[in-house]
């Protein structure tokens, strides 16, 4: 970013969840954000999000100059662009709303502002074919939720992304403390989101055909693989499963057992009758838990896990220093 403008004021559209959950974390980083959104009550809504969310971005650590009064909320579009040096967009899935969007945003920021999109599973090349002026400087930061605790980011460019936008997205990006995934080919959903589906799919089967109750599958999820993946992930996991012979043994010991599990996953039809039977198990799982009290024991048990990490990534960041030193 050393030829660039540096990003210190983020044009956050939509602010819901997401938007929401990115504004939080663009203000603990000491950034200026300024918010835009049509929906009745939006700005209200945005600043509880954020007060709700401070104590623990006060818990990860603010950087110099975070605050909340930072924030500032206008309906107006133009207004919230003005003198942006990045705007975050968080608007609805329709492809056509977003190509809307991004010719309107094309023509009214300044060519060096980068336009980086939230989106899920649309494609960078179907939205920036809006754009006639500037198209290289629309990316894909689809993080992961909620973004002020969780810092994935997954970068994509579109058939018209720069190189020098992907690699001024991804410095940004860091130097807010979040950890980005670069994507080198488009597909519908990314990359942790398929990961995802991937994995619900079984679930939902597994489920559905009565092998196992939601309570008990998400026992094997949570307390089994789930706690390993906390740590690594899938390959680096593999490579330690092969004990002193690493990935190469790994494969030699079960890549045979492992396919012959693959012919017999199951790919569900999500008819009401088996979301029916999805929904009633999990609720008995919930209890009488609310939405809310699951959410602050989900947070909380993320923040331990991510100041653990954290911990460790420091202790051994600083063992290589001494080393090479």
């Amino acid at each position: 970013m050393s030829q660039n403008k540096a990003i210190r004021r983020v044009a956050i559209i939509g602010t819901g969840v997401i938007g929401a959950s990115w504004a939080a974390l663009f203000l603990a980083n000491g950034l200026d954000v300024v918010a835009t959104d049509v929906a009745p009550g939006a700005e209200a809504a945005l600043k509880r999000f954020v007060a709700a969310a401070w104590p623990a971005l006060q818990r990860r650590g603010l950087a110099s100059g975070a605050s909340q009064n930072r924030l500032s909320f206008t309906a107006a579009l133009t207004d919230a662009l003005k003198d942006a040096d990045l705007v975050q967009e968080n608007g609805p899935e329709k492809i056509d709303f977003k190509k809307t969007l991004y010719r309107q945003l094309d023509e009214l920021l300044h060519p060096s502002v980068i336009i980086a999109s939230s989106s899920s599973g649309l494609t960078m090349s179907e939205i920036q074919s809006a754009c006639e002026m500037h198209p290289e400087r629309c990316v894909i930061g689809h993080p992961f939720n909620p973004p002020h605790l969780i810092p994935l980011v997954e970068i994509v460019g579109g058939a018209k992304t720069s190189e020098a936008t992907i690699q001024r997205a991804a410095e940004f990006y860091t130097s807010i403390g979040q950890r980005t995934v670069r994507v080198n080919k488009e597909m519908p959903g990314h990359v942790a989101n398929r990961l995802q589906a991937a994995l619900a799919r079984e679930v939902y089967y597994l489920v559905a055909e009565g092998v196992v109750s939601a309570a008990d599958v998400d026992t094997a999820l949570c307390w089994g693989p789930g706690l390993r993946w906390g740590v690594m992930g899938n390959m680096m996991l593999n490579h330690l499963g092969g004990g002193p012979g690493g990935i190469e043994h790994f494969f030699q010991q079960f890549a045979g057992p492992m396919t012959a599990w693959w012919k017999t996953l199951g790919s569900p039809v999500l008819t009401p009758e088996v979301q029916k039977k999805l929904i009633d198990s999990v609720h008995a799982e919930a209890g009488s838990r609310s939405i809310d009290e699951l959410a602050a024991e989900r947070d909380e048990v993320l923040l331990g896990l991510i100041e653990l990490r954290n911990k460790v990534a420091k202790s051994s960041k600083a063992k290589l220093t001494a080393t090479v030193a």
